[in-house]
């Protein structure tokens, strides 16, 4: 029978390339990460991994045998979730990932309601902009700014976003806002660099308006970072349309001229379709969305 330990250790040396480095994240002396490779090696009766000054790589054997594990250990997660789930109900943690910028300027006012009526689940709330993998459990649900592509996810659309130039209440008082875009080359133009976008909509819309301002600009890495910015008064940015609906203090500028749109979704793994905390979440983020329409 397959020892599932020997297993486990061996995608984590296949994922890092380094018996080393292995050996710290597992928190164990490199020597028994070997000596579980080697036994390994023995159970097949063949080598799973080349080694080399540099490091070490899987064989064809050892691919073979990597993918096959990906695969249990995507199976055994789904299964310690649900057995988990229908013993907790609604309650537990739950690992959330989004954006930074939707994270914080659209979720995060809406944490204490969230709480309020849920007050047993515990939220980890992962903000970046990397696509974190939903059946490998790397995160229960996700909220993307486009659709995502894996096969083995629901997927619901949320809302539709538009990018767009925004000031704040107090900056429209000092200076004279631009009617058209070619007033812009007299503003601060505050926004993140258009190379960086993950939607293609916002990275078109970004590079458009960068040509009607090429000698005051500030480029910040996220969108969050640009909001601070615009609220403090150092310009006018350019931010997502949902914005303006949940914080006060910004204003449109040149408001007719948008992005393209760009899908807002919630996804989360089929093996979660019927998980109490996942359930109760969905529930929730739809309910807000379906305020924000009214």
């Amino acid at each position: 029978m397959l020892d599932w330990d020997k297993v486990r250790i061996f995608r984590i040396v296949a994922k890092s390339q380094s018996v080393i480095q292995a050996a710290s994240t597992l928190g164990i002396h490199q020597s028994v990460v070997s000596r579980h490779i080697s036994s390994l090696e023995n159970d097949f009766g063949t080598k799973l991994f080349h080694r080399h000054a540099r490091g070490i790589i899987l064989t064809e054997q050892g691919s073979y045998l990597f993918e096959a594990s990906e695969k249990m250990a995507q199976q055994m997660n789904a299964a310690q979730a649900q057995i988990n789930d229908f013993k907790r109900a609604s309650k537990g943690n739950l690992k959330v990932t989004t954006t930074q910028g939707f994270g914080i300027l659209w979720f995060g006012p809406k944490l204490p309601k969230f709480f309020a009526a849920n007050p047993e689940i515990n939220i980890h709330l992962l903000l970046n902009e990397k696509t974190l993998d939903l059946p490998m459990r790397e995160a229960d649900v996700a909220i993307r700014m486009k659709e995502p592509s894996q096969a083995d996810l629901i997927r619901r659309k949320l809302m539709g976003s538009r990018m767009g130039l925004f000031a704040s209440v107090s900056y429209a008082q000092k200076h004279a806002l631009p009617l058209s875009l070619e007033g812009l080359a007299s503003h601060r133009l505050i926004t993140q660099n258009y190379s960086s976008m993950l939607s293609p909509a916002a990275s078109v819309y970004i590079r458009d308006v960068f040509n009607y301002n090429p000698s005051c600009q500030m480029v910040v890495n996220n969108y969050y970072g640009v909001f601070q910015s615009i609220i403090n008064d150092l310009g006018i940015g350019i931010l997502p349309d949902y914005v303006s609906n949940v914080v006060e203090g910004l204003i449109p500028v040149i408001p007719d001229v948008k992005s393209d749109e760009i899908p807002i979704y919630l996804a989360y793994s089929y093996e979660l379709r019927d998980s109490k905390k996942v359930i109760a979440f969905r529930d929730f983020i739809l309910s807000e969305v379906k305020l924000a329409k009214t």
